[in-house]
């Protein structure tokens, strides 16, 4: 039988829990510090990091807020995260399985959210983003922050075959454009755009995903064949590790 896109992220992602738990690129960032920033001013009674990950916005929020919910479509993810929590001793993070799409929380439960490097997993990026809107309170602020697509096409196609070589779930990265554009549709008011880079090292990128051989060569290949402009733009070095772009989008 045919596996759901639920189904190959929750493969995906389980199998490699541990690892983007102890990632040094997801652990630390300009980024994350902002998210802490926010959540300090905030100081939420109920805080979500959607699609958790790793959990390290949880982390970051926690030690600022009552209560932090971290949200996952992977559960062994989520059980990797509540043993961090554990380790570090932070006793007000509690986890819960759902997809970004369909949220098992009442309309305005919380009163912060973060979301980090997951909506470009998400099956519907757009339902995910109508789903927070409606878990969040009115006025509550949000943050999220993900790869962005250059607006190029060249560019844009590169990034995205790249980025489905390294990881069957991946959707799409989507464009400051098709995010300005999906944030209002879901009824959120967009406040700043705060936009950055981000170097991967290949070697890490690709065993963190377990990426099969064949496509890390793919990947390689089309990075050795690339054009100039291509090859400039995502400052591709010698063993293959490259800088993409990133922005972080607040809105309430």
């Amino acid at each position: 039988m045919t596996a759901t896109h639920d189904d190959l992220v929750r493969s995906q992602f389980g199998a490699t829990a541990n690892a983007y738990v102890a990632s040094a690129v997801h652990a630390s960032g300009a980024d994350l510090d902002t998210i802490a920033a926010r959540a300090a001013s905030a100081a939420p009674a109920r805080a979500l990091d959607l699609g958790a990950g790793g959990g390290h916005v949880a982390y970051a929020i926690a030690p600022h807020a009552g209560a932090v919910v971290a949200c996952d479509l992977s559960a062994d993810m989520l059980a990797a995260v509540a043993a961090e929590a554990k380790r570090r001793g932070i006793g007000n993070i509690a986890t819960q399985t759902a997809a970004a799409e369909a949220l098992p929380f009442a309309d305005g439960h919380f009163d912060f959210l973060a979301c980090r490097f997951s909506a470009h997993h998400w099956r519907d990026a757009e339902a995910g983003l109508r789903e927070a809107r409606r878990v969040l309170a009115p006025g509550a602020p949000a943050i999220f922050v993900d790869i962005v697509a250059p607006h190029t096409a060249a560019l844009d196609t590169h990034l995205q075959t790249v980025e489905l070589l390294r990881d069957g779930s991946h959707v799409r990265d989507y464009g400051v454009g098709e995010w300005t554009a999906m944030f209002a549709r879901a009824g959120f008011d967009l406040h700043g755009i705060t936009r950055g880079r981000l170097r991967m090292d290949f070697a890490d990128w690709t065993r963190r995903m377990r990426t099969p051989s064949a496509h890390a060569a793919a990947i390689r290949a089309l990075q050795q064949q690339a054009s100039e402009d291509v090859a400039r733009h995502f400052a591709i070095e010698p063993d293959g590790s490259f800088t993409i772009d990133m922005a972080l989008f607040e809105v309430e």
